[in-house]
């Protein structure tokens, strides 16, 4: 017999085992391949605080691969591939985790972090326990490195990055709308209490819920904590997460949460309805009465949470969120905008009118409304309210908005939209950026270049396609840029 033996130290985290006592994890690989031998490895221990759990786990010792055959020479291809992979992946692997753990800056971070817990009134137990062995997850979307200037990134939010008529999918919105409705009779008793004593439409808690995590079937699976000490580090919007990550160890301290049930988004929401850490402390109610708010197990505290955000964010019971409308021959899509708001009677006097031809209801007339066409004109346009506002203000996007709220209708009965979406082709963010700039240097100012499409963005395409004699379609195509290009050069 001959053997191979390939062992080095190394520092990585393993998913595959855990001992029964919890101490440590071990991963073994083993395969036996149709021919004489076994290929066996790779082991590892590590101590440490696990990063993604925060559970401890034992002593860092070494990782090896031994080949154990008749001929080592004689090994099949089949074997030297599976050994090749397993080697190449493990030290690449281990360098970049390494190379986080040893990351002085985010030490630094922590240390800087510790005095504000305090006076938040976080223990210095709960704050040690939590932070050790932390380390960032440079993977996550919306990171800015040391040195960067911000980047428009192709990844992140679908609400960004996927066209309109792929967001709002009337395939997907028919399917969930169907499951709301079956939903609504199981949780009537609840969704009755929530409208009468919240006043938020039972139809739209039930559509957020829908939204956020296809009614509980999607399990975010990242470590709050430590996506939110990787955003407050290096992330985009660096105050804002720093705000939450001390909402969320204060959430642990208090004994409201453990961490083994803060599984979150990449941007560190949890729940069935996606709330942030702060959240829990303005928002969330105890709806079912028990004594305990949870909004990860309970749908009536989760729902009736979504309610109490949204009516603390200005929700007006029985308005609706938005009408579909024909915009006529006096108004384009360069009317759109906040800015623009007026009565939706005055815009029927502009000639704007439902869109499936049935009079607007009476009731709404005096309410404030601003044209919003989310695909430009390659898709239905809206006459959207201030409950627009406040979808909108839940979740900050035009496409959010407009899915919850059409989900919502779907959910009590309504149809699918009258004016089909276009196949609509998304520039990359990088495009979108460009057109931002383009449009700011040529006089037409946007409040963010970020690369993200929003009204401010299609109201300033609308009015550089106006003045420049484009046809006005507000949507930042490929066929926009190459005229932006072409009319102010490179």
């Amino acid at each position: 017999m001959a053997a191979m033996l390939v062992s080095w130290h190394v520092l990585h985290r393993c998913p595959c085992h855990k001992t029964n006592d919890g101490s440590e994890r071990i991963c073994r690989f083993a395969k036996s391949p149709p021919s004489r031998g076994m290929v066996q490895g790779f082991g590892f221990e590590e101590r440490g605080r696990w990063p993604s759990t925060g559970e401890q786990v034992a002593g860092l010792h070494m990782i090896q691969l031994e080949v154990d055959v008749a001929d080592a020479r004689g090994l099949s291809r089949h074997v030297r591939a599976v050994l090749g992979v397993m080697v190449a992946l493990a030290l690449a692997g281990f360098a970049v985790v390494g190379a986080a753990r040893a990351d002085p800056s985010f030490k630094g971070f922590l240390d800087a972090l510790r005095p504000d817990a305090e006076a938040r009134g976080i223990s210095r137990a709960t704050f040690d326990r939590e932070t050790r062995g932390l380390e960032p997850d440079l993977s996550l979307p919306d990171l800015v490195r040391d040195g960067e200037a911000p980047k428009a990134s192709s990844r992140g939010q679908a609400e960004f990055t996927v066209a309109p008529q792929d967001y709002v999918s009337a395939k997907r919105i028919g399917q969930l709308a169907e499951e709301g409705r079956a939903l609504a009779k199981a949780h009537a008793d609840a969704l009755a209490r929530i409208e009468k004593e919240i006043g938020v439409d039972a139809h739209v808690v039930l559509a957020i819920w829908g939204r956020e995590t296809a009614f509980g079937k999607y399990k975010p699976q990242h470590d709050a904590i430590r996506v939110l000490a990787t955003q407050a580090f290096t992330g985009r919007r660096k105050e804002l997460f720093r705000g939450e990550l001390l909402h969320a160890l204060k959430l642990i301290d208090e004994g409201r949460i453990k961490r083994s049930e803060m599984r979150a988004s990449w941007a560190g929401a949890m729940g069935l309805t996606q709330f942030m850490p702060s959240e829990f402390y303005s928002s969330a109610v105890d709806m079912d009465g028990d004594g305990r708010i949870d909004l990860f197990g309970s749908v009536a505290d989760a729902l009736g949470s979504a309610a109490m955000q949204l009516k603390l964010k200005g929700w007006t019971a029985r308005l609706p969120w938005g009408i579909e409308v024909r915009t006529g021959a006096r108004v384009d899509c360069a009317n759109e905008g906040p800015d623009n708001a007026r009565p939706i009677s005055e815009w029927m006097r502009l000639g704007v009118s439902r869109a499936d031809g049935k009079p607007i209801d009476a009731r709404h007339l005096a309410a404030s409304a601003y044209l919003m066409s989310p695909g430009g004109t390659f898709g239905p346009q809206f006459l959207v309210t201030e409950n627009f506002k406040v979808l909108r203000a839940y979740n900050t996007s035009d496409l959010y908005a407009v899915f919850v709220g059409h989900l919502s209708d779907r959910i009590a009965g309504g149809g699918v939209f009258v004016t089909p979406w276009a196949a609509i082709r998304q520039l990359d963010n990088a495009g979108i950026l460009e057109v931002q700039t383009r449009l700011d240097r040529a006089g037409y100012k946007i409040a963010k270049l970020d690369g993200r499409i929003g009204s401010e963005t299609r109201l300033k395409i609308g009015l550089y396609q106006r003045a420049n004699g484009l046809k006005v379609e507000c949507w930042p195509s490929a066929e926009l840029l190459a005229a932006m290009r072409r009319i102010a050069g490179p």
